[in-house]
């Protein structure tokens, strides 16, 4: 008899959480956009081509949205290394989105600085109006809902980030009419970083 609880390795510790991406429609870099690559990628030696895969990624999502694994696919036949090489570095970076999302991307940071600012009632605000839960997309496909780490802002916390655009000292109570002023304006309903603010 074993004093020891029976620890069932086979399904505990070695199931995969690995997601893979949709596989989406067929990708390929317009001309221009090859073009574009290949003048950046002129500018490493070709043994270091696979140094342009952020670069290549970045172009794939701003394309189609985000990062399908047929976009993945011809970034590594155009740079001449692995699909896995590729899909290392996709799967790394938190900017890389590996599902559909809609035309806004809300950010509600999550660390410290905001959490204790009530980060968490900014995001419950947002997921009730959008009828979603965080990593979610509403209906319309408007607004999709990610909680993310440090947006490096922490003085002006709850910091929430859409697309490339900043708004900080967002109160729960007020995150629903910025979701509507976003609809209404576009990116310019956002209050812009406070560092970028000061810097002018």
């Amino acid at each position: 008899m074993s004093f020891h609880p029976e620890i069932p390795y086979a399904t505990a510790f070695h199931k995969s959480e690995r997601k893979l991406s949709p596989e989406g429609e067929p990708f390929a870099f317009t001309p221009e956009q090859r073009q574009k690559f290949e003048e950046l990628a002129s500018h490493y030696p070709p043994e270091q081509r696979k140094s342009t895969i952020l670069y290549a990624l970045f172009m794939v999502q701003d394309r189609i949205g985000y990062i399908s694994a047929a976009g993945m696919r011809h970034v590594a036949e155009v740079i001449g290394c692995t699909d896995a090489d590729v899909e290392d570095v996709a799967t790394y970076y938190a900017m890389f989105y590996k599902q559909p999302v809609g035309k806004y991307v809300v950010q509600v940071c999550r660390t410290l600085s905001c959490a204790l600012k009530g980060a968490e009632r900014v995001t419950e605000a947002i997921a009730n109006h959008l009828h979603v839960a965080p990593g979610g997309t509403d209906a319309s496909k408007t607004f999709t809902l990610l909680e993310v780490e440090c947006l490096g802002a922490c003085d002006r916390a709850p910091v929430v980030m859409v697309n490339d655009g900043w708004h900080e000292c967002l109160k729960p109570e007020d995150a629903v009419t910025l979701l509507e002023t976003i609809k209404a304006k576009g990116e310019s309903a956002l209050s812009g970083c406070v560092h970028a603010v000061e810097g002018k």
